[in-house]
Parts: C-alpha cells; sequence; structure tokens
C-alpha cells in the first residue's frame, strides 16, 4: 500500500491514486488495511483455499463457481484482487472481474470464520466499488448462494438489489444474483 492512499495496478506502468485508506480502515475492533494483491499469492490462495471449503460444505460442485475465476481474467486493468490483513495477517478478501465496459462482477468475497461480524466484509465490499469506479465501472453484479444468508445481507444492505442470474448461474438453482448501480463521484469529491 503506498504511504499515502490505496493504489490499485491497471495495467504494466500504469496506476491510479484510490481514496486513501490510511488511517487503516476500522472494522469494528480491528485496524485493517485492505490493498491489491496477485491472486495466485500464497496468502491470497490460503483465503481462497478456506473460501472453497467452506462452500463445498454448502454446495455441490455444479453449484460453485468461485474456482472458474482466474488471475489472468484479474490482469492489465480487467479487474482486482484485495486483501485485507490485521497486523500483517491476511483474514479476508474479494475480487473484482470487469464483464464489459459498465459492469464488473464480484467475486471470492471471503472474511475468516472468527473475525466475521465486525464489519470486514462491508469494508471489503466498500474497496472494491472504489476499484470500480477507478475502473470506469457504472455497475456491480454478483453471485452468492442461498445458504449464504450473512453475505445475503450483506449485499443487501450496502444497496445490492435482485438480479435474474445470468451465464453459468442461470443452471445452479441455488444461485441468487445481485446488482448495484454505481453513483459517479462528483469532481473532487467522494461516492
Amino acid at each position: 500500500m503506498a504511504a499515502n492512499g490505496f493504489v490499485l495496478a491497471l495495467s504494466a506502468g500504469s496506476r491510479m491514486k484510490l481514496p486513501p485508506t490510511n488511517p487503516p480502515i476500522l472494522a469494528s475492533t480491528l485496524t485493517v488495511e485492505i490493498a491489491p494483491e496477485p491472486y495466485d499469492s500464497p496468502d491470497a490462495q490460503r483465503l481462497v483455499r478456506s473460501l472453497d471449503a467452506g462452500l463445498a460444505e454448502l454446495y455441490v460442485p455444479e453449484e460453485r463457481f468461485g474456482p472458474n475465476l482466474k488471475p489472468e481474467q484479474l490482469a492489465g486493468g480487467r479487474g482486482t484482487f484485495l486483501v485485507a490483513r490485521e497486523c500483517g495477517r491476511a483474514i479476508g478478501c474479494g475480487a473484482l472481474r470487469v464483464l464489459d465496459p459498465a459492469t464488473a462482477e464480484v467475486k471470492r468475497m471471503y472474511v475468516e470464520p472468527d473475525l466475521r461480524g465486525k464489519r470486514l466484509g462491508r469494508a471489503l465490499l466498500d474497496q472494491l466499488e472504489i476499484a470500480a469506479r477507478a475502473l470506469g465501472v457504472r455497475r456491480l453484479v454478483l453471485e452468492t448462494g442461498v445458504h449464504q444468508t450473512a453475505a445475503i445481507a450483506l449485499y443487501r444492505r450496502a444497496g445490492f438489489t435482485p438480479l435474474d442470474c445470468w451465464g453459468e448461474y442461470t443452471s445452479a438453482p441455488t444461485s441468487v444474483c445481485f446488482e448495484k448501480h454505481l453513483q459517479p463521484v462528483p469532481p473532487g469529491g467522494r461516492a
């Protein structure tokens, strides 16, 4: 993370500065830093493995779509992968994959079980929205599962509304899809 803010690498040689997260975000009683990291970094992969293990307890393989996300789908300004850290320890993550010039998909949202309920998921989601705006995205979409009631509640509180599922999600009876239209950031202001 940059000394004076959150930085999102958009493509080789191009960087876009996002609003500062210094001082770090306070998620309930946690002091958390959220920053982009390579999707294939060891900490990112540990978090993703934990996410996938939890989902495997709830859904059959045909109803789990997270493993379909690949590092190249986030590279070159097509998205980002954020990792939340407390005292240097990776404790949560979330991804943003651009689908078209106006739309990006929120993917791979995860918070370690012992840290849930401390607003860390909302802090990650807020940072993904900032990253989406920096990428020029005006609409976010996501898919989650019917058994993830806490995630559904988080998305609704954050302003997401139900959406008919699309693409690969239409075949899964346990998929629930949402969207959120992002308000443009006023010149010189914050959303």
